[in-house]
């Protein structure tokens, strides 16, 4: 019974190297980003904004990857950057769920938002097939079209709230106007 729970224990221990080693995985956000996100998490527009900006350097960075001559890794750093970005456009989409439902104004980061979805959905398709990141690439596609779709969705149900129940003075304490 002893040898048993001890063989139990090593294989547990044995395991959680591995365990820890997945979870860690790549960071999606640097530690600056991290601050960038808290920093921004009173006001709903700017939050979406700095998430814009986030993604958009993940999708530079893919640019980048090919329009220099091709260096070996590259195939592996695509699909890295592509599920960072897939990472931050979920995480977007369930910020935009919960500032549609709670009637925060996104207005003016809503067109950006949509002008953004073009451009990322552009350049996401530019890289030919591989497949290291081929499916990758389509569960990013995937992100862009839901993050497209929510933005046009609540462009009208923003314009229509906003206009039957118009903002009040800014609150200090929240940093944003909120509805009466």
């Amino acid at each position: 019974m002893q040898r048993r729970s001890l063989f139990l224990a090593l294989a547990a221990f044995a395991m959680l190297p591995c365990a820890c080693h997945a979870q860690r995985g790549q960071a999606t956000l640097s530690d600056a980003e991290v601050e960038q996100i808290r920093d921004s998490a009173y006001v709903a527009n700017d939050r979406v904004m700095v998430f814009i900006k986030l993604i958009d350097v993940r999708i530079k960075t893919l640019e980048d990857l090919y329009a220099k001559p091709r260096r070996p890794g590259r195939e592996q750093d695509t699909h890295d950057l592509l599920e960072q970005f897939t990472a931050l456009a979920d995480e977007l989409n369930d910020n935009l769920d919960d500032y549609g439902e709670r009637h925060r104004d996104i207005r003016k980061a809503l067109p950006k938002l949509l002008e953004a979805t073009e451009r990322w959905g552009t350049v996401t398709r530019t890289p030919p097939d591989n497949e290291t990141y081929n499916l990758a690439r389509k569960i990013a596609l995937e992100a862009i079209q839901d993050l497209h779709d929510a933005a046009t969705q609540m462009i009208p149900e923003q314009k229509a709230w906003f206009a039957a129940h118009p903002p009040q003075k800014e609150d200090p304490l929240q940093g944003e106007s909120h509805p009466r």
